[in-house]
């Protein structure tokens, strides 16, 4: 079968760019093909559901750009689907001076960046968040929360009814490039497209390499690990509750966050991956574990975060190591407030010399485009993220 568009990938940066795609080209025909059975199965469907509003990034960067306006375009699209979401606010805390130092650098960049911080010292944390500690705080009033996975089966809804043949069960096999189109094979069926978009998440990197691609990176996947709080804790915190991240390393941090569900969960931790889809504690996949462990890049990533790597590692093991993480700004919690909770898996493009890739990352040939790195915020910034793909594509 021939299709003008075939999006690979039934995450929230696939969904959105076949959304996208159609609002572009009307009666233009497109297939997603998603080899899950559900949308969302993988890094959008096990992240924490924060609209992020964008205080991290480098002011007129792309991924402050993006996230801003997808913060924006996520709460419309919610209000107009019937999506329950909460604009609860985040509280980032600093607990010693240095954390006090890197939140007036904070404090700074959101002004660059537009959003409206508002800063407290400990008194006013501590009126404002009875069970929390500091020396200050910075808060941003636009973080809310969400479920992902509603906002993807809302958009799945919106491109099957603008035409869309959405196909889950379809693991790709085969993609080739040729003059006026791209064939796509499955298991089970042969596809082509005039235009292909590849939204591979953590398997980027082989379907960039399945269709010709002279990359020089590899994705790494990093374990997201969560607890969860007894429902009795539910009403510990009115906010979400981060640390001052350092700036040196990718991850924002163990984190308080409230769910949309009513709950709160404690995390994450960041340690490197066994398996690029497992996630349960101490899942295993072979081939995963050679690709990377022959990667150079690996090891580069490895020698420069030796303390960091290690201290993940012991925390991962040691329920109390993962306590003292959280105790720092709420000392009241115990060993018996952390409640099991599913991991994610956070796809990290590391390329061959080691460097991280912190930024969006794409790969473009004359009939394909595909995104080998969408960062956090990529769930926030899906919608934007989407629009700048069909930009690319349509003209």
């Amino acid at each position: 079968m021939s299709y003008d568009y075939c999006v690979i990938g039934g995450g929230i940066v696939g969904l959105a760019t076949a959304k996208a795609l159609l609002a572009r080209t009307p009666g233009a025909s497109l297939l997603l093909l998603e080899k899950e059975t559900e949308l969302a199965t993988h890094q959008t469907g096990h992240n924490s559901g924060v609209i992020h509003a964008g205080i991290y990034y480098p002011p007129g960067s792309l991924k402050a750009d993006l996230c801003r306006r997808g913060a924006a375009a996520t709460k419309l699209f919610a209000s107009e689907q019937g999506i329950p979401f909460d604009v609860c606010g985040k509280l980032l805390v600093a607990t010693d001076e240095v954390e006090m130092a890197r939140m007036q650098a904070l404090f700074e960049r959101s002004a660059q960046n537009d959003l409206k911080v508002q800063r407290l010292d400990a008194a006013e944390l501590r009126e404002w968040e009875p069970h929390i500690r500091g020396l200050g705080a910075l808060y941003v009033d636009t973080t809310g929360i969400i479920d992902y996975r509603l906002v993807c089966e809302a958009m799945g809804r919106v491109i099957t009814a603008a035409g869309a043949d959405v196909r889950l069960g379809s693991t790709v096999v085969g993609i080739a490039e040729r003059g006026d189109s791209v064939r796509i094979s499955t298991a089970d069926a042969e596809f082509s497209a005039k235009k292909l978009v590849v939204c591979g998440g953590v398997q980027a990197d082989r379907l960039a390499r399945m269709a010709g691609l002279p990359i020089d990176f590899q994705m790494i996947p990093f374990r997201g690990e969560y607890y969860r709080l007894p429902a009795t804790r539910n009403d510990l915190v009115h906010h979400l509750i981060y640390p001052i991240p350092d700036p040196e390393l990718p991850f924002l941090g163990v984190h308080l966050t409230r769910m949309i569900d009513g709950g709160i969960t404690v995390g994450p931790s960041a340690v490197l991956g066994f398996a690029r889809e497992g996630y349960p504690k101490f899942s295993f996949a072979a081939r995963d574990v050679r690709e990377f462990a022959t990667f150079p890049g690996m090891w580069h990533v490895a020698r420069a975060n030796v303390r960091t790597g290690a201290r993940e590692m012991f925390n991962s093991l040691s329920k109390r190591g993962y306590l003292r993480e959280c105790r720092k700004y709420c000392p009241e919690l115990t060993v018996e407030d952390l409640l099991p909770e599913p991991a994610g898996i956070r796809a990290q493009a590391v390329l061959r010399d080691g460097t991280l890739v912190h930024d969006f990352l794409f790969e473009q040939t004359a009939r394909s485009l595909h995104v080998c790195n969408a960062p956090s915020p990529a769930a926030t910034s899906a919608i934007p993220i989407g629009e700048m793909i069909a930009d690319r594509l349509v003209g």
